[in-house]
């Protein structure tokens, strides 16, 4: 299968010991939709992140997830 591109808004919540936990990751359609899906999110959560993975999903096979945007708090080592 050839390779493909996933966009993706991973959201954050803290828990009740204030610690950042992430919730359901969720897949989106583009660069610009994830943009503002993590801005909306970081309004009602602690944060979100917005990436993108390119890759393989049936071979399991993915290049490093790229960064796309932070918006609120988000755990330092995402990277």
């Amino acid at each position: 299968m050839a390779s493909v591109t996933y966009f993706v808004v991973l959201p954050f919540v803290r828990d009740e010991e204030g610690y950042l936990v992430p919730q359901e990751a969720i897949e989106v359609q583009s660069a610009a939709t994830t943009k503002s899906k993590a801005t909306s999110l970081a309004g009602s959560k602690a944060g979100a992140v917005a990436f993108s993975r390119t890759g393989d999903r049936s071979q399991g096979e993915f290049e490093p997830a790229v960064v796309i945007a932070r918006h609120g708090e988000t755990p330092d080592d995402l990277e």
